[in-house]
């Protein structure tokens, strides 16, 4: 049975690559790969895509409504990898607006895709499903920056004098995707982030939060300022999902308390 499993395991990663290959050739002349969240929000629901003139949507927007609205998120990854693996194909094969995943500001501004019926073999349909399956999970491992354990993190904290940020999170928690899909992806936050933090990411569902803290909703932010010279250690939580330009801004008041601590 691991045999097996292993095998599909193999297979649904040779998949991936010829996924982007069978994209590339077939696809990338409408779908563009990625614009960031907040730029896309601009352009639909303010602009009617003016701004970007997309010719359909882009592949992250795919990759996360795929994986929202097809079959269930929270099931078997295996069996939700195939459910939306023969919406693919059939959509692929029958394009109809009516049974698209993307939103209606998103919709109104794309003409019916042409049927691919003919033009991609079964085989590269099942790559091309695997590829937008997997993709906006490895471009947020991707542009995310890097996790470190709790005891990495208070060292390094304490040799390059930064501060420690927790992000408190959990698998399902709307708000913890959204912020992991729409603002750590930024690259102003992850260079914020670089210059003065380390950061440690927690899973609530699965473990504890270190220093005996609690959070009460996910997802939560906590920054540790630890002593340099004892164990002590102070503490600020910030609760709740947030925008680019305010999360920004929790960073540099992080920062500015650092500072005052002096």
């Amino acid at each position: 049975m691991k045999i097996v499993l292993w095998g599909l395991l193999c297979l649904a990663y040779l998949f991936a690559d010829e996924g982007e290959v069978v994209f590339e050739k077939k696809c990338l002349s409408c779908h563009k790969k990625f614009v960031p969240v907040e730029i896309l929000m601009k352009n639909f629901k303010e602009m009617n895509n003016t701004m970007l003139h997309l010719k359909a949507p882009t592949l992250n927007q795919l990759s996360f409504r795929l994986k929202q609205r097809i079959g269930d998120p929270r099931g078997d990854e295996d069996m939700h990898r195939m459910e939306v693996s023969a919406f693919v194909a059939d959509y692929l094969n029958y394009p109809d607006k009516q049974k698209s995943v993307c939103i209606r500001a998103v919709l109104e501004s794309f003409d019916v895709m042409p049927s691919m019926k003919g033009k991609l073999t079964t085989e590269e349909m099942e790559a091309v499903s695997n590829y937008l399956y997997d993709f906006e999970t490895k471009l947020i491992k991707k542009k995310s920056i890097k996790y470190e354990s709790f005891e990495n993190a208070l060292k390094k904290a304490k040799a390059e004098d930064k501060i420690i940020m927790i992000k408190a999170t959990a698998p399902h928690c709307h708000y913890c995707i959204k912020m992991a899909r729409e603002v750590l992806v930024e690259d102003e936050v992850r260079q914020a982030l670089q210059k003065d933090f380390i950061v440690v990411s927690v899973d609530v569902s699965k473990g504890s939060l270190p220093l005996g803290l609690t959070a009460s909703m996910t997802p939560t932010f906590f920054f540790i300022f630890p002593d340099k010279n004892s164990d002590k250690v102070k503490t600020k939580s910030i609760p709740g999902a947030w925008n680019k330009e305010d999360f920004l801004e929790i960073l540099k008041e992080a920062n500015i308390a650092k500072r005052s601590q002096k």
